[in-house]
């Protein structure tokens, strides 16, 4: 049996500083000890998925400044199957490499609870369905170093994710003496601010409207901006390709935690997440997380036309839902409900942040819209170059 220590300091010493999750009682020494050091992150997720793609920011953050570049997500086998969008659309495609600890629960001879009967069994099978390598979870200290040396290996040479799979018993209980501040900190209240006009939907700005008013008010040095999937990123390629942005594929929903990732691990950054309402709705959890983890660099913006567009127009239940009030009662800092793209430009200004904002747009898309061509790949490495020391402008 290992002791959590011993793991989370071989991993330190490897780079890993930042831990992100769905609790396990496998995983509980890891959360524990990772807790109670102020050297180390862990930040707690509304599912799997968000957890992968918070990793995925932290990768994308890169050049190991203050412990960004190498990320652990950690989750229970049941929860890989919230997790396999991202696994598969966003850290194959981007390239963006993990360490996955993923515990075995119902794993074949071992007995549990029924809900674990058949993940268990096919849980290193769905593993190598999306291509991703894994090996058991050490449980002597000297297997640490080979092991953590073979995972580095793998995410080096072909920029993928790399499990270990963990075992009943595999790590002795850590006690939790001390409870962060940050874990019980009560968010002050947010007052929404409300700038809607009297305007028909049909005469609400379009997207491309707001994303060029984006484009034109912010530094191409200092800030960075991460499209959701469909049309967001396309019509903002069409606006400006520029290295300071990313186009998402795929991994619906995950915009939020990947920028949140980006947020934490490079504070340096202005990170503006721009978001749809069906993304959104998707994964609706990631605006808890946003507001408890309180990054003073993020700027939300949902740009919400009350349709899947891309997909053909098909309606969301957008306009049931106050996202405003949602982010207010989540801990952002600011949270703003408009129909007007002038609005925007103060909002940009504010400082101390998490901030939100949801836009209401009118649907249609420019007249041929193209894709971009420029590889998932190609967006990464040039990403990654322009917010490097070496390659901010």
């Amino acid at each position: 049996m290992l002791e959590a220590r011993d793991f989370v300091e071989a991993a330190r010493a490897r780079g890993f500083q930042w831990y992100a999750g769905v609790p396990c009682s496998y995983l509980t020494p890891f959360i524990n000890y990772v807790l109670q050091d102020p050297h180390l992150q862990y930040v707690s997720m509304a599912n799997e998925g968000d957890a992968v793609a918070l990793a995925a920011g932290v990768t994308l953050a890169g050049d190991g400044r203050r412990g960004a570049g190498r990320a652990v997500a950690m989750m229970q086998n049941s929860g890989l199957g919230n997790a396999v969008s991202p696994l598969t659309s966003l850290t194959w495609t981007f390239g963006l490499p993990q360490l996955l600890i993923v515990t075995w629960r119902g794993q074949p001879g071992v007995p549990d609870e029924p809900q674990h009967a058949l993940m268990g069994p096919i849980t290193p099978t769905l593993l190598e369905a999306m291509q991703i390598a894994w090996e058991l979870f050490p449980t002597e200290a000297g297997q640490l170093v080979p092991v953590l040396e073979r995972a580095l290996a793998h995410m080096s040479t072909t920029g993928r994710p790399y499990a270990l799979l963990m075992q009943k018993g595999s790590v002795a209980t850590t006690e939790l003496h001390v409870v962060p501040p940050a874990v019980v900190a009560k968010a002050p209240a947010v007052e929404v601010l409300v700038r809607r006009s009297a305007a028909a939907a049909q005469l609400r700005p379009s997207r491309a409207e707001a994303l060029r008013e984006m484009v034109a008010r912010t530094r191409e040095s200092d800030t960075v901006l991460l499209a959701s999937t469909g049309f967001c990123g396309r019509e903002l390629y069409a606006v400006a390709d520029r290295a300071n942005h990313l186009y998402m594929v795929g991994s619906m929903g995950c915009v939020t935690p990947l920028a949140l990732g980006l947020a934490l691990a490079r504070p340096d950054l202005k990170v503006i997440a721009l978001d749809g309402d069906g993304a959104a709705l998707m994964r609706l959890g990631a605006l808890a997380t946003v507001g408890a983890s309180a990054p003073r660099n993020l700027w939300h913006l949902l740009l919400d036309n009350s349709a899947h567009e891309s997909t053909g127009g098909q309606a969301t239940v957008s306009a049931t839902v106050a996202f405003a009030d949602v982010a207010a009662a989540c801990g952002y800092r600011s949270c703003l409900d408009t129909d007007c793209v002038a609005q925007l430009a103060a909002w940009l200004e504010l400082s101390d942040g998490p901030h939100f904002a949801r836009l209401l747009t009118r649907t249609g898309t420019p007249r041929d819209l193209p894709r971009p061509k420029v590889t998932p790949g190609q967006v990464r490495e040039r990403f990654m170059q322009h917010i490097s020391v070496g390659g901010r402008s």
